[in-house]
């Protein structure tokens, strides 16, 4: 088994969804459940040791996107108001922490952090926010989040703040869909650099990645995208964006949403691991082998069947080691790259 430190999930989403109908979030995690993607039985089973938890708010309606003619094109999700987000975004930060008091799994804010936690047993979680519709423009909510243990976030997610624009869900269809960071939000790029907060792509217009690479002093990273030259989705990145981010030492994580593997951009769970595997080449062509590694989108995506959820994990190491990378190559791609660059932005 390869442990994997995956770039992106969801499940503190989740557990908030469950605490609000009356649940118990850390005994949902420490005991595992049937619904959703990662648990604690299901991510021992998997090899899955840690990864950035994202506190995602998500919009009362969100996008429906609908083939017609194998296209589609939905709107931006409608805008949130900050005030509501920040008491989202704190219950789901005191789930993290709650997790963290219990012992279910353990907050890190350093990679020897990360470390330690995967030789104890541990599921290393690294606080992340995906879209900082909870922070203000003045940003002292920022501070409040670094103070709790955020060291990753995503300015935007696919819809517009006081930050940013985000990218609409569209195939086919270019990344450059919009404009990109407002003013404030080139100051909370700064702020990140900073602080040494890791600044996450996945969900911004390519002029909003442009921005930040003018802006941003640390590596680009695109947590949990995929290839546009496979898959041309407004999420997945250009050859030319990839570029960039190999100039910067930075990374992509692989997504697994099944929409952003699929040549034809379907949510399919029937999508092969030879649709992964194919991502992950081009990836690393243009990357490098140091410059690629997962990010699962667990909680958060439609994945494929093969893989199942986090107990299935080990799949895609299977068909990445049968395609042939050796386990130097593995090593890196499942954990140790996202180890390097998480250090470097963290200053260590």
């Amino acid at each position: 088994m390869q442990p994997v430190f995956d770039g992106h999930n969801d499940v503190l989403m989740r557990l908030w969804e469950t605490s609000g109908k009356g649940g118990d979030p850390v005994a949902e995690f420490r005991d595992g459940i049937a619904a959703g993607h990662i648990d604690g039985p299901r991510a021992q089973a998997g090899g899955l040791v840690g990864g950035l938890c994202a506190i995602f708010v998500p919009s009362r309606q969100g996008p429906r996107p609908t083939f017609e003619q194998g296209r589609y094109v939905s709107p931006l999700a409608e805008s949130l108001d900050q005030p509501a987000a920040l008491a989202a975004a704190v219950a789901m930060a005191g789930i993290a922490r709650r997790l963290d008091r219990e012992r279910v799994w353990r907050l890190c804010t350093s990679t020897s952090a990360i470390r330690q936690a995967i030789n104890d047993g541990v599921f290393a979680a690294v606080l992340h926010m995906e879209g900082c519709e909870p922070i203000d423009a003045d940003l002292y909510a920022l501070d409040l989040f670094y103070a709790a243990g955020l060291r990753s976030l995503g300015p935007v997610w696919s819809r517009t703040n006081v930050f940013g624009h985000g990218v609409p869900f569209a195939y086919p269809s270019s990344p450059d869909t919009g404009p990109g960071l407002t003013e404030a939000g080139v100051r909370l790029v700064k702020a990140c650099n900073r602080l040494g907060i890791m600044i996450d792509l996945s969900h911004i217009t390519e002029q909003g990645f442009w921005d930040v690479a003018k802006t941003s002093e640390m590596p680009l990273v695109a947590t949990h995208s995929n290839v546009h030259a496979i898959t041309p989705v407004t999420r997945n990145l250009t050859d030319r964006q990839l570029a960039a981010i190999r100039e910067t030492g930075g990374m992509v994580g692989l997504n697994y949403a099944t929409s952003f593997l699929r040549p034809d951009g379907q949510e399919n769970a029937a999508t092969p691991l030879t649709d992964m595997v194919r991502h992950v080449d081009h990836l690393v062509e243009h990357l490098g082998i140091d410059g690629v590694g997962l990010g699962s989108d667990y909680d958060g995506a439609t994945i494929p069947s093969e893989i199942g959820d986090a107990a299935g994990q080990q799949a895609l190491v299977g068909a990445l080691r049968q395609a042939g990378y050796d386990e130097a190559e593995l090593i890196k791609l499942s954990r140790d790259n996202w180890l390097r660059v998480l250090a470097q932005t963290w200053r260590e």
